[in-house]
């Protein structure tokens, strides 16, 4: 493994030398204010580490055999093709970005190397290049890179968003369908959902949604439930039509397979004002009473929270889903359902018998 020497610590290279890029200017363990940033291999810590692994039959971590780089040969290769992403040749620069989709797709090893080598703020370029091949790859490039945890903030550094927003209304639907995707990985962090909630990606994650092929409506699908997850972005979710678009997969034979995911995403919005009148105003209740007869008990018990979340203090909707005849499903889910399930289904249960009282 490659550790490194900063002020008196020792780390791994490829932490605080991102560290150091990201502009920190104290160390990470003391808080100190680094005095330089000049990182010196611990040659002893990384000889005790190759030896220990030798004699208990382990691989070495991060490519270090006896203490030597298995990778500097190929970290060499990749700063040869992020080079040529700059290339003026249009056929130089797709074949480069071609080769380093191929990497990234094989190894955390490679999404280490080739962040390291300066890709990302090159790929982040090239996603608005007019060739289709390019920046078909490059957002792949990306996507790929944006698995590995400590890509996310660099790519995000480097203005992504933006750029693929872009991608995800006009590009091919390949490119469309890794857009979505890439949105998915970085809004796993918590700080991105606000900002790529505010950059205008959310109208068009719900037209994929709508008019996409199978695999871009999934990726649209679980793209919009994680941002949704935001209070703040649920209001931008029902303004740009998502709930029409929930609430035809609910009902349309040949959205079947996305049932689960519209349920999962309208559990979340039922908490939002404007989500809860959009559900009633499309005439969901039907189908969600329909959704609690079937044996599916996830999507069962995401009926259930969202019946309640609907007819809650709402005497009038709770006494039509008695007549639509929720009490006999809900019963059953009460007793055979999940924790959560059988949690939602008496609440909604105790709430029917004080409407019809």
């Amino acid at each position: 493994i490659d550790v490194v020497s900063l002020q008196w610590q020792t780390y791994e290279r490829a932490y605080i030398q991102r560290w150091i890029d990201c502009g920190n200017l104290t160390c990470p363990k003391t808080q100190q204010k680094l005095e330089n940033f000049t990182l010196t291999p611990n040659y002893v810590l990384r000889s005790l580490i190759s030896r220990w692994c030798t004699e208990h039959n382990i691989e070495q971590p991060g490519g270090y055999i006896n203490g030597r780089s298995k990778n500097r040969g190929d970290m060499s290769v990749i700063r040869a093709l992020v080079q040529r992403l700059s290339s003026r040749s249009t056929e130089d620069r797709r074949n480069a970005v071609s080769e380093i989709r191929s990497l990234s797709k094989r190894s955390t090893d490679n999404r280490i190397l080739i962040a390291e080598a300066g890709a990302i703020p090159v790929l982040v370029n090239l996603l608005t290049s007019e060739d289709v091949a390019t920046q078909e790859n490059a957002i792949t490039c990306v996507l790929n890179l944006s698995i590995y945890e400590n890509n996310k903030e660099l790519i995000m550094f480097s203005g992504a968003v933006t750029s693929i927003v872009q991608v995800l209304r006009a590009g091919t639907m390949e490119a469309r369908e890794n857009a979505a995707a890439t949105l998915f990985s970085l809004s796993l962090a918590d700080e991105n959902k606000i900002l790529i909630g505010g950059s205008g990606a959310i109208p068009a994650l719900v037209d994929l949604l709508e008019n996409g092929t199978p695999r871009g409506k999934k990726d649209a699908a679980t793209a919009l439930f994680n941002l949704c997850i935001y209070q703040g972005n649920k209001g931008r979710a029902v303004r740009a039509g998502i709930v029409t678009a929930l609430v035809k997969m609910l009902s349309d034979s040949s959205s079947h397979r996305m049932v689960d995911e519209a349920l999962t995403i309208l559990s979340v919005l039922a908490s939002n004002l404007d989500a809860k009148s959009a559900i009633v105003k499309a005439n969901t209740l039907p189908a969600l009473i329909g959704i609690l007869q079937t044996d599916q008990t996830r999507n069962r018990e995401n009926a259930a929270a969202i019946l309640l979340s609907l007819c809650k203090r709402d005497t009038e909707k709770l006494i039509t889903i008695g007549r639509l005849g929720a009490v006999v499903p809900l019963m059953d889910l009460s007793n055979n359902g999940t924790e959560r399930g059988k949690r939602k289904a008496v609440s909604l249960l105790e709430l029917l018998r004080k409407a019809c009282q």
